[in-house]
């Protein structure tokens, strides 16, 4: 096991009709910017939860922040709260939110564009606190440093971390009984692969770290079926709900290598055409599989095992059958696996890979997931195997 610090300071509270606690957790004099998406929140009672809890303070709201969400709108989010004075943030609603209100966070008490920071997290001085309520379950957002912030302008989309987590935040499984299908399928795809991302590289790392990635994944492919069946399931939901906090809380990952070339080829994706992310990932990560099955051929025997219980064939045999059984679970969601469901072709893998050749960037636990690499894998996304 490699060395590692760890620390994670969130507050992390949980279940039914905690969104009450809001009158409570936060500070009584902070001048206040609620943060939200597109408007969902006002249709599946959440909203009207947020304000009964915020019941005679004085706060602003910023209404907009997408899903992959742009640097062009989080600017005007920072207008706005430099106007007003912010100093606390709380955001409502899915990752995306999260996401841009860690930008925003960053960015109050700097004099540089957003999408500076973005580039070089390095530049980021004293950040403003900020909570989350979480309503759709994938990122981990709400417990970790991480976010993903795209820009319009240049059709880019790159991962970034701030030095601050959420000082707290609520997570009611019963906020997520309206989302709709695709979007609990690109959630459950996102969780999944998180956890792969730190779990599929080297076996013999950490017995410990291994067996409780593996217990997430378990859980999700035990779970999935039953929200299927029934999204309005609370155990079900709430499962997969802290599922998603725990796959990227920084619990799984502590002195164990990790990969992340597949998350960084499906923002590509989504950059260029809008696919949304967990989407990307279903493609993506099966031929990542296949490519590296030599250099991950320990895990993926671990794995095909522990998460599927495949026991019988050769080596090669048994790590295609994982493979294959991760593929037909991103399927049973209701997702394509392959780039021509989608009408992308080779196009758009030329200019990954030019892309990942121009930054001079490689991924993946080995850093051999380069410009060519990363087109080798998307052209295996493009046919069956």
């Amino acid at each position: 096991m490699k060395n590692f610090t760890f620390q994670n300071t969130t507050k992390l509270i949980f279940g039914r009709g905690t969104i009450a606690r809001l009158t409570k957790e936060l500070p009584a004099d902070v001048r206040l910017m609620v943060t939200f998406g597109g408007g969902s929140v006002k249709t599946n009672g959440v909203y009207d939860q947020v304000m009964a809890a915020l019941k005679g303070r004085d706060f602003v709201e910023f209404w907009g922040i997408e899903p992959n969400p742009k640097v062009e709108t989080l600017r005007k989010a920072v207008a706005l709260g430099k106007e007003k004075k912010v100093d606390y943030l709380l955001s409502v609603g899915g990752g995306s939110v999260a996401d841009g209100t860690k930008l925003i966070a960053a960015s109050l008490r700097s004099a540089l564009d957003p999408w500076d920071i973005v580039l070089d997290n390095g530049k980021i001085g004293e950040m403003v606190p900020y909570a989350t309520v979480m309503t759709l379950p994938a990122t981990g957002s709400e417990m970790n440093l991480n976010a993903v912030i795209s820009n319009l302008a240049t059709d880019e989309k790159f991962g970034m971390a701030v030095p601050r987590r959420p000082e707290f935040s609520i997570l009611d499984p019963e906020t997520t009984f309206s989302l709709p299908d695709e979007q609990i399928a690109y959630g459950i795809c996102d969780t999944f692969v998180h956890v792969a991302e730190q779990y599929m590289t080297t076996a013999g790392q950490s017995p410990l770290m291994d067996r409780w990635a593996e217990g997430i994944l378990l859980t999700l492919v035990e779970t999935a079926p039953k929200i299927r069946a029934d999204k309005r399931n609370y155990d079900a939901m709430a499962d997969y709900m802290l599922s998603a906090t725990m796959g990227l809380n920084g619990f799984i990952a502590m002195g164990v290598s990790q990969d992340w070339a597949t998350h960084s080829i499906g923002h590509e994706l989504t950059a260029l055409h809008g696919i949304s992310h967990g989407q990307t990932l279903a493609i993506v990560l099966p031929a990542m599989m296949r490519v590296l099955r030599d250099q991950k051929m320990s895990k993926l025997l671990q794995y095909g095992e522990r998460v599927w219980g495949i026991v019988s064939g050769t080596p090669a045999e048994r790590a295609e059958a994982a493979i294959d059984r991760t593929e037909e679970f991103f399927r049973s969601l209701g997702l394509a696996t392959r780039l021509s469901e989608l009408n992308v072709g080779e196009a758009t893998i030329a200019e990954i890979e030019r892309r990942f050749s121009s930054r001079g960037v490689a991924f993946g636990e080995g850093r051999n997931v380069d410009g060519p690499k990363a087109g080798e894998v998307l052209r295996k996304c493009l046919r069956a195997n």
